[in-house]
């Protein structure tokens, strides 16, 4: 019998238990998502959540983790016992939100951590790198494992993301068109859903990667909690503009970025000497719902009905007010569509790697540039005891 055989027939009946697990740009955390998977009349069904957390990492690992998305110097062997820490890592985590749920796991779909993403100015082509290897994430997990869903993409031609809005068609299956899904986590990404199927998506550039940049330079923190700092300041009109000059937010979609674009070192030199630190908070949140709101203006062939956000970015109460302010169209939480926005990223890969294992194709060229056709991901198989 084919090993995954049982799998395939628990899709069909009972529903088979998935988890989608990440680490997201910000890296402030294992996010894993339990969902029920079903298959109807020979097509995925939307996936039910059944339960989410987010837990932390081991505290050297996270360490080193941040050294490297930092930019500190890695070489082959970190590179190497990061991926397989990451991936052990990713698997403890899988399993061990399960046991705590009470469910039996079938299967992971795990993104890993990228710690490179091409700014579409690489001349030989777009490359990305997420670490957190796959057949460790089998073995920790004790099931199957999907990963390494934006190679699949980057062979077909893509960009490699934003690889969540292949999914988002199912998981926001019942929400009225058209409508935009906002993604706030280290970058921001858009997915414009069509009345019709249509559907198109790009990277709007930096988001957490910006804002808890600002956070931990000026205040000492890690980000700066619901805003509040930010609140209290005045935005630079004149720096925001400055900051849209970037050539990344002149070009066209498909589009994506990552921090070797907008990073550590691109922070930086965002930072004013001397300036208020309030001020400067309040003009990086300015900046953020200003790209958001200029590549709908730009990009979105007709006005959604609603501009649904997730990730992070929802818990920074400042920057929601904002959005709303600039983008001309109602902003909410996908909690008000039935979507956790702290879980939507968990199940676009429980989707993604439910659709590897059932043999449904996923690539987009409206979402990525990726021919259309291509199953996204590699399988891994646990070892049979």
């Amino acid at each position: 019998m084919h090993p995954l055989a049982d799998l395939e027939a628990a899709f069909g009946t009972r529903g088979a238990i998935v988890a989608g697990v990440l680490s997201g740009t910000s890296a402030d955390g294992i996010d894993v998502a339990l969902c029920r998977m079903r298959t109807r009349a020979g097509a995925l069904a939307r996936p039910e959540l059944v339960a989410f957390e987010t837990l932390e990492f081991e505290p050297e690992l996270a360490r080193r983790l941040r050294g490297v998305l930092d930019g500190e110097p890695c070489g082959l062997r970190e590179s190497a016992l990061l991926g397989r820490d990451l991936g052990r890592g990713f698997g403890r985590a899988a399993r061990a939100s399960a046991e705590r749920a009470g469910l039996a796991l079938e299967l992971v779909g795990s993104h890993g951590q990228t710690v490179y993403h091409h700014d579409g100015r690489e001349p030989s082509g777009p490359a990305s790198l997420q670490l957190g290897d796959g057949d460790h994430v089998a073995e920790e997990a004790r099931c199957a494992c999907v990963s390494d869903f934006r190679q699949r993409d980057l062979a077909a031609g893509g960009e490699g993301a934003p690889v969540s809005a292949l999914a988002d068609g199912l998981i926001f299956e019942h929400v009225p068109r058209p409508t935009a899904i906002l993604n706030l986590g280290g970058m921001a990404n858009l997915t414009l859903l069509g009345e019709h199927g249509e559907l198109s998506a790009f990277d709007t550039g930096p988001a957490g990667s910006l804002l808890d940049g600002f956070a931990r330079a000026l205040l000492g923190r890690e980000y700066d909690p619901g805003g509040s700092h930010a609140a209290q300041g005045t935005p630079d009109e004149a720096r925001v503009r400055r900051w849209l000059e970037h050539p990344f937010f002149q070009r066209p979609p498909p589009r994506s970025t990552g921090r070797d674009t907008f990073g550590a070192a691109w922070v930086e030199s965002c930072l004013e000497a001397g300036g208020r630190p309030a001020d400067q908070l309040a003009t990086a949140v300015e900046f953020v719902a200003a790209s958001v709101a200029d590549s709908l203006t730009r990009h979105a062939r007709v006005r959604p009905r609603e501009l649904l956000v997730a990730g992070g970015g929802v818990h920074h109460l400042r920057l929601m007010e904002r959005l709303a302010a600039r983008c001309g169209c109602p902003v909410a939480t996908t909690a008000e569509r039935g979507v956790d926005p702290d879980a939507r990223e968990g199940l676009v890969f429980a989707v993604l790697a439910a659709r590897a294992v059932l043999g449904i194709p996923s690539s987009a060229p409206a979402a990525t540039g990726a021919r259309p056709g291509a199953v996204l991901g590699k399988i891994s198989l646990p070892t049979v005891a």
